[in-house]
């Protein structure tokens, strides 16, 4: 694992993305603060099949936790903007009325 400055990942970035591509982990700095990471991706298994599938993966990874409770037949309701029903309409025309 390296750290670096801003300055020197965009004056030398090829050389550092080949780092990368070769397991390496680069720090970014700012003023000697670290702001980011560049590392490789995670190599994922097929996690396309089903939701519970997905959800294991991510949680076996650490990327989600599940919910500890069942949602007992809760379900999500939106109340929108308060608009009108079609004035979204209105304003796309008027928008693309204005435009060249």
């Amino acid at each position: 694992m390296k750290a670096v400055g801003i300055k020197e990942v965009k004056a030398r970035l090829s050389e550092y993305i080949r780092a990368v591509r070769g397991g390496e982990v680069v720090l970014i700095t700012d003023r000697g603060d670290i702001v980011a990471e560049l590392r490789p991706p995670t190599q994922r298994a097929d996690v396309a099949g089903t939701l519970e599938g997905a959800l294991g993966t991510l949680t076996e990874e650490g990327q989600v936790t599940r919910a500890t409770r069942t949602k007992q037949g809760w379900t999500w309701t939106t109340r929108g903007l308060g608009l009108e029903p079609g004035t979204a309409g209105r304003l796309l025309d008027e928008l693309r009325a204005e435009r060249p």
